[in-house]
């Protein structure tokens, strides 16, 4: 793993047990994926747009340094390098406080990062969800467009409800009871061959794959896809619907509450963009090039 400048061992790669990330929660992170192309090289999908995010965690937790996107790349792609990695793999760089014990600390900041050879979920399968009792957090209370570590317990509590339920995976909705995301992805619904998607008001986190599905929605669909507020019983009327994310991927839902989505298989949209998503990321198309960062030379 890379650890504050170096490459360190899988097992060396320690903080103080009192440090503010680990106390406080006080850490930032992102989550991407690499994915092996045709020729063999390993590429990360929208690097660049992953580093200016997690910069933006630092800004906005108030961090007494920003690293910079300079740093973040190279500790990326030094960290893969080193590994030897060039098969599909997921990534995590966290940038957190390291400082003893105190609850106002800014600094220090470190920066870890490292990857876990994990393959794609592909274009098969799909997820039985449930609608959480637990509430997404508001931006009044902890800001859901940053990806702090802290966060992650309001997701941990409404994934364990429902994992214990026998779902796979889990809903949120805001305080004023109106879809927000998934525990860890956000969500897309088909309504009359249209995407719809919740609203960045809808305390979600600003996902780049959901980017990523907002660009291609017109090309696939013939229709812009739509950013508004989302009801619950939505979920029940949708003819298709799936989750996206760095994590999740493009991911077919096939029921919510034990009702059937669409016809309870993934639907042709969601089908379509599965294919074209797996092609961008394995830069077989060249009009996206541009969101790929190759880690090795050749």
């Amino acid at each position: 793993m890379y650890l504050d400048g170096s490459i360190v061992p899988y097992s060396d790669a320690n903080i103080h047990a009192f440090s503010g990330v680990v106390k406080y929660g006080c850490g930032v992170f992102e989550g991407l994926r690499g994915y092996r192309s045709a020729s063999g090289n390993l590429l990360v999908f929208r690097l660049g747009e992953h580093i200016e995010r997690l910069r933006f965690g630092m800004k906005v937790m108030r961090y007494e340094a920003i690293i910079s996107a300079s740093e973040i790349e190279h500790a990326t792609t030094a960290m893969l390098r080193a590994n030897e990695l060039r098969e599909d793999v997921h990534i995590r760089v966290i940038a957190y406080l390291g400082g003893d014990d105190a609850l106002h600390q800014r600094g220090p900041v470190g920066l870890i990062a490292g990857a876990l050879p994990r393959p794609s979920r592909g274009v098969g399968g799909g997820a039985h969800v449930a609608v959480s009792s637990w509430l997404r957090i508001a931006d009044s209370a902890l800001p859901p467009r940053v990806k702090c570590t802290g966060n992650y317990v309001n997701n941990r509590a409404a994934e364990i409800d429902a994992f214990d339920s026998g779902f796979d995976g889990v809903l949120m909705l805001t305080a004023d009871g109106k879809l927000s995301e998934a525990s860890g992805a956000c969500v897309f619904l088909v309504r009359d061959g249209r995407l719809v998607t919740p609203d960045v008001g809808s305390d979600i986190l600003e996902s780049i794959t959901r980017d990523t599905v907002l660009r291609l929605a017109e090309e696939l669909t013939g229709r812009p896809a739509v950013e508004r507020r989302v009801d619950r019983s939505e979920l029940y009327a949708a003819e298709e619907a799936f989750l996206c994310g760095s994590g999740q991927e493009i991911l077919p839902i096939l029921s919510v509450d034990r009702l059937p989505v669409g016809d309870g298989g993934p639907g042709p949209i969601t089908r379509a963009l599965q294919e074209r998503y797996f092609a961008i990321v394995r830069g077989d198309d060249p009009a996206f090039r541009d969101w790929l960062t190759a880690v090795w030379e050749g």
